[in-house]
């Protein structure tokens, strides 16, 4: 059976991948078949091992590492203040119990404080302006791969997912590319400077800090996968609220004409709770990281402060000592908690990155070079023993399909709903690959013309005959934006639009709202098929382009389309027979399979079945 290259669509309008059972269909509609193996589940996310995350994470760092660097000098430099401030601190303890003068010391201690802000805070400018930059060039990079992906990855993968991961996640990559990073490196060099200089104050009572920092530390690192993985569940909770959100408004009419509103509310509300409970799983596991950090600070300061005391009655250290090395304790905090800030925005940020990585792992088209200017006449084609499947393990659409189209004139491929009619225009688009067999266009086989080129030579207008949200100008100057508006308005007056525009309010510069949503159907079809006439196509393929016409337009579109078939060569899928009785050729398909060839005449006279659905469409009898 023909497999449309199209997502099942529920009862409430609602798109599921290809792959998963779209549930019961109403009697002659069109079966699409099973051909993708559905997009992740998130159990099935693949982890990033260590190494690839960094190598990953160093390919979006890469571009930013030297305004990184000195955005980390600065902090470093603003750490280093901080550094000394304890030790200017113990100076003029020093100085009070020797009754010395103190006012330079108090200078150089608030000169310390002003200086060390002001760095760090341009250090801090200069970093978040760089992960910015992060976000924007990651964001950059997967949408112009996005738009690349071959349609089968498109129908396996769902779209409200796919675009998290452009929205949500890349947001989320800014934390490890700076933030992690920089808090990293600052953070572990102003923790090994305070060490040293704890160390040179007293061994002992470093001794007393490490310990208690180590036992109460380590329940830090047990915590750390638990926020990786409730972070990554959260996002992917995250994209599943878009793929719902975008089912509801991608058939808003067919939801509301359901009242379906409240059970689509529960959809969403369902991966919204979802979000909720993973990000306060994630929030738990967090506070406990920090709870940790401020805990062993706390009880090291205790610790300190008792062993210290002793030693002072004792002799063994001044109490200049114990002021400073309990200063320095406290400015331990700041460079723990920028390793702790490190590791938590690390997992979080390793998260986005496998959903990135995965995304970017998807198949794409080939890069082609602008099309060059396009050879003129019609276009030939010919299948030449064409056999396809969507993917492995699925039926053929396509067992053996060979047919030649001479340049010029009307071919229109007709048969029952599944026949694998809609399936060769893909092919010739390449949307997919043959799986044997040769497709050639002007003598050429599809594969050995650059995409840009071929596509540049076709003008297509699918079944659904999508309108973009905009005005009415750009969607018809879509597919050919230097369109001259004498060459638009010709192509109005051709598609029988021209009465339309008069009426709009705006004219051309009338906004069409979502999916064209302020247009009829017949209005819509209208428009795709002018915007592939704009293009001055030399292969122009409509499936099922008078479907949603009534019987006076589908006359006129019909002469609109033999006058484009005297200098282009047309390809017409149909149903609708009486659109395709004055073609020049009618390839009659079933099951895949191309059973006759000839003219409407020829056709009802010698094959049983286009005879049976023309008698059914009381035409076996006309002209």
């Amino acid at each position: 059976m023909e497999q449309n290259p199209e997502t099942h669509r529920t009862p409430s309008g609602g798109r599921i991948p290809a792959g998963r059972d779209p549930g019961p269909r109403k009697p002659g509609t069109e079966d699409s078949g099973t051909r993708g193996s559905g997009a992740l589940s998130p159990a099935e996310t693949p982890k990033l091992p260590a190494r690839e995350t960094w190598r990953a994470l160093y390919r979006h760092f890469r571009p930013h590492r030297w305004t990184v660097a000195f955005g980390g000098l600065l902090a470093l430099i603003g750490a280093a203040t901080g550094i000394a401030q304890p030790l200017a601190a113990k100076a003029l303890v020093e100085r009070l119990g020797q009754e010395e003068p103190i006012t330079a010391v108090l200078l150089a201690l608030t000169a310390l404080v002003v200086l060390g802000t002001a760095i760090e805070a341009v250090g801090a400018y200069v970093l978040e302006r760089t992960a910015e930059s992060v976000v924007l060039a990651a964001r950059r990079t997967l949408i112009g791969r996005l738009l690349r992906l071959r349609l089968p990855e498109v129908e396996r993968t769902q779209p409200g997912d796919l675009m998290s991961r452009i929205t949500s996640d890349t947001t989320l990559l800014r934390a490890v590319t700076t933030d992690s990073i920089v808090s990293a490196a600052v953070g572990g060099l102003g923790f090994l400077a305070t060490i040293v200089m704890m160390a040179v104050m007293d061994l002992v009572l470093l001794g007393v800090t490490l310990a208690v920092i180590v036992v109460i530390g380590s329940s830090f690192a047990l915590v750390m996968p638990k926020i990786s993985q409730a972070t990554k569940r959260s996002q992917e909770a995250v994209g599943e609220i878009s793929t719902r959100l975008e089912r509801a408004f991608g058939a808003f009419r067919t939801v509301k004409a359901s009242g379906a509103e409240e059970r689509e509310a529960a959809v969403v509300d369902e991966a919204a709770t979802d979000a909720w409970r993973h990000g306060l799983t994630s929030a738990k596991w967090q506070s406990v990281a920090w709870s940790s950090v401020g805990l062993a600070v706390q009880v090291s300061f205790l610790a300190v402060l008792g062993v210290g005391g002793a030693r002072v009655a004792s002799g063994a250290i001044s109490v200049a000592t114990l002021v400073a090395f309990l200063l320095y304790l406290f400015y331990l905090i700041d460079p723990v908690t920028k390793l702790v800030e490190a590791a938590t925005q690390y997992q979080v940020g390793a998260a986005a990155i496998a959903r990135i990585e995965e995304a970017e792992r998807l198949e794409t088209e080939p890069v082609s070079p602008a099309p060059a200017p396009a050879a003129a006449g019609p276009a030939t084609v010919v299948f030449e023993d064409v056999s396809f499947r969507y993917r492995d393990g699925l039926p053929y659409v396509h067992h053996g399909v060979s047919f030649e189209v001479p340049g010029a004139g009307m071919t229109a491929f007709v048969g029952p709903s599944g026949a694998g009619k809609t399936t060769v225009f893909g092919l010739i688009e390449r949307f997919y690959e043959a799986t044997g067999g040769r497709i050639l266009v002007d003598g050429r086989d599809v594969r050995d013309w650059p995409l840009a080129e071929l596509r540049a030579a076709i003008g297509y207008v699918e079944q659904d005959a999508p309108v973009l949200a905009g005005t009415l100008r750009e969607n018809l100057a879509f597919a050919a934006p230097d369109a001259t508006e004498e060459r638009i308005r010709e192509v109005l007056v051709r598609a029988k639009l021209d009465a339309l525009v008069e009426r709009l309010p705006d004219g051309l510069d009338t906004v069409v709202g979502h999916r064209g949503s302020k247009l009829s159907g017949g209005e819509r079809q209208r428009v795709a098929i002018a915007r592939a006439l704009l293009r001055r196509p030399r292969l122009l393929l409509l499936d099922e382009a008078t479907s949603q016409l009534d019987a006076v337009n589908e006359l006129a579109l019909r002469d609109v389309v033999a006058e484009a078939a005297r200098e282009v060569t047309v390809l017409v899928v149909a149903h609708r027979l009486s659109t395709v009785t004055l073609a020049d050729r009618i390839v009659v398909m079933e099951a895949g399979r191309v059973r006759a060839v000839g003219t409407h005449a020829e056709l009802v006279a010698g094959d049983p079945l286009y005879g049976e659905l023309a008698a059914t469409q009381f035409l076996a009898s006309a002209p």
